[in-house]
């Protein structure tokens, strides 16, 4: 962990394509580490969590380059480096589990993080129709405690095509269902961190299998 946060730590400084090109070894050791424990992570998710399936770290891991089109920060490479797992990986479209290491404030992650309009939809009716089974998930003691609240921007009205009179109408509102746990740099670099991560990780798994029943 300490050769991805060094690596990251000195790419805030020198965010440019000549710093990256000439430290270019750097970066290959570095995305080799995330990805060695991308792949450690994912049989231990498994082995609580069989739904994610047969994945690859290459198939969880983000780009290190941004896509700075329409952005007016023009620095060319993200300074973190992130990975989802899930069934299908990053872009298969369920819930999962998301580790982002970062040398200012790393997090844990999971849930759905801003899904396409049908899948949303879906999440929405299977909150709506099990409402009890959501609350007791995301009302949990432990839960709350490790993540506190769902995050996520909210509508400002009811979504479409739902009860506007529901009681729990704001659980409804939320255009993506995800959780975070912020972890110290401290954390990060103990032995036994990942241990750490995937404990987090399990206490989000109740919330990925409820809205991942709402795709199956």
């Amino acid at each position: 962990m300490q050769t991805i946060l060094n690596f990251l730590t000195e790419l805030k400084a020198n965010n440019n394509r000549n710093w990256f090109n000439e430290n270019r070894n750097q970066y290959v050791e570095a995305k080799s580490d995330f990805e060695a424990l991308i792949n450690r992570l994912i049989p231990a998710i498994y082995n609580f969590d069989p739904e994610i399936g047969t994945i690859a770290a290459k198939q969880c891991v983000f780009r290190i380059f941004r896509d700075v089109r329409f952005s007016k920060d023009k620095s060319p490479y993200k300074t973190n480096m992130g990975g989802f797992i899930a069934r299908g990986g990053r872009k298969g479209g369920y819930a999962g589990y998301y580790l982002h290491i970062d040398p200012d404030q790393s997090f844990i992650a999971g849930g759905m993080h801003m899904p396409p309009p049908d899948i949303l939809k879906k999440a929405r009716q299977e909150i709506l129709y099990n409402i009890d089974d959501f609350k007791s998930i995301i009302d949990k003691p432990s839960f709350k405690k490790t993540f506190g609240k769902i995050q996520g921007e909210q509508l400002k009205r009811p979504p479409k095509d739902f009860p506007a009179d529901f009681p729990d109408i704001d659980l409804l509102k939320f255009k993506s269902y995800t959780v975070l746990h912020s972890v110290d740099q401290k954390t990060i670099l103990k032995d036994d961190s990942e241990k750490y991560i995937l404990n987090i990780f399990k206490e989000m798994y109740s919330l990925n299998h409820f809205l991942n029943k709402a795709l199956s």
